[in-house]
């Protein structure tokens, strides 16, 4: 809007290269919104072109200068003042001058480090965006911007199972077990637990996926807790012996990978909270941190031949077709030479045959199943090879099955 003759007389787009083919990714707004941004990763090279356009034809636009900056940026709630700004990277794209006509810039971030993921949680915002300014004497011309990142691991060489008992004296006394501690975000838990003993009415059971966001440091310490789901898992009573079966389907929930001291400033944990609810509405519950991470799509590379592996083709077809001329020809002269020695009596040998190699069936592992290693709880007991299986969880001696009398925990 202009006043006096003042304020925005150009208009800034951005516009960044192979954005129409380039995959997006959801990013909530701090109003708790949802964006759908552009995806790029950690080391990915960020281009493409601003686009100044002037507002009103025949006129002019002096500036003292255009930028353009890549910026990650960490914003506390709590501090909106202060900015923390862990990438900034700066290019300028014209000197200071006059425009009088619709102009055009290139930019190239080239591989670009990108260590942390967009996340926007209760109390902190961390993100990623481009911003274009013009500078003027006045008031400048600014636009941003923002893209989306996502931080890829490799599976976890250690991934240990959970095992835990758990109980209340003389009252309860469960063991649980998870089949893995770290999990990617389409994994899936898989679970068991078992009652050793049981002296309480417990009529309910259920495990909840709590996500804990720590922010700031000292006095400026804040802990947001948010349930993300909840999952029943048990509705009645319980008898010693009894084991229940526990499988979690994480893809359908809104998950991102665990991220710890994120540049001194934040760090959000998951935990698997175990809770049983008696008859009396008493809440009993147990809570273990999980790990989770993100994995790449399996991506198909498509069967696009380059230009020089299609000239070596190209060049062994003529190869073969100069070879099996020749092979022609010297057929020829051999029949030619056979008939004339059936003519004069003589015996013509028997030429080789020539056999093809046969693939062995027996040793054909072009068809055969892969099996998925991040597919371990998608699996039944009976189809995975005894390394994987979860080992049944074995009642101790002396657990007062058969005893008479008052029964004891066995610690």
């Amino acid at each position: 809007m202009s006043f006096f003759g003042f304020g925005q007389s150009a208009e800034i787009d951005l516009y960044l290269d192979g954005q129409e083919t380039r995959k997006t990714a959801e990013v909530k707004t701090e109003d708790g919104k949802k964006d759908r941004l552009l995806l790029y990763y950690d080391g990915e090279t960020v281009s493409g072109k601003v686009n100044v356009s002037l507002k009103k034809p025949g006129s002019k636009l002096e500036h003292q200068g255009i930028k353009i900056e890549f910026i990650g940026q960490i914003e506390m709630f709590y501090d909106r003042g202060n900015h923390h700004e862990f990438i900034s990277l700066v290019k300028e794209l014209a000197r200071p001058g006059e425009m009088i006509a619709h102009t055009s810039f290139s930019f190239d971030f080239s591989n670009v480090e990108k260590p942390f993921e967009v996340y926007t949680g209760g109390n902190v915002r961390l993100r990623y965006f481009l911003r274009v300014t013009i500078i003027r004497r006045l008031a400048d011309i600014v636009k941003e911007l923002d893209i989306a990142v996502h931080t890829l691991c490799c599976y976890p060489e250690m991934n240990n199972s959970i095992k835990m008992e758990v109980g209340i004296e003389d009252c309860l006394h469960i063991e649980f077990e998870y089949n893995k501690s770290k999990y990617h975000l389409k994994d899936v838990i898989v679970g068991k637990i078992y009652f050793i003993l049981v002296r309480i009415k417990i009529k309910h059971m259920e495990i909840a996926i709590i996500k804990r966001e720590t922010t700031g440091s000292g006095p400026h310490n804040y802990t947001d807790t948010v349930t993300i789901a909840k999952y029943e898992i048990m509705d009645g009573a319980p008898v010693k012996g009894e084991s229940i079966p526990i499988r979690v389907f994480l893809a359908d929930y809104d998950l991102t990978p665990t991220m710890r001291d994120v540049n001194k400033k934040f760090s959000v944990r998951y935990f698997l909270n175990l809770v049983l609810m008696d008859t009396e509405d008493r809440r009993y519950f147990k809570q273990q941190e999980i790990t989770l991470w993100r994995r790449g799509d399996k991506v198909r590379k498509p069967n696009i031949q380059s230009p020089a592996i299609m000239a070596g083709t190209q060049n062994l077809e003529n190869t073969a077709a100069i070879y099996g001329q020749q092979n022609d020809d010297n057929d020829q002269e051999e029949n030619k030479s056979n008939n004339l020695s059936h003519e004069n009596g003589e015996q013509a040998d028997t030429a080789p045959v020539k056999e093809d190699f046969l693939r062995s069936q027996s040793e054909d592992k072009l068809n055969d199943s892969v099996p998925d290693p991040f597919d371990q709880g998608t699996t039944s007991p009976t189809d995975r090879s005894p390394e994987s299986q979860i080992q049944n969880m074995k009642r101790e001696e002396g657990d007062g099955q058969n005893d008479t009398g008052v029964e004891n925990i066995v610690e």
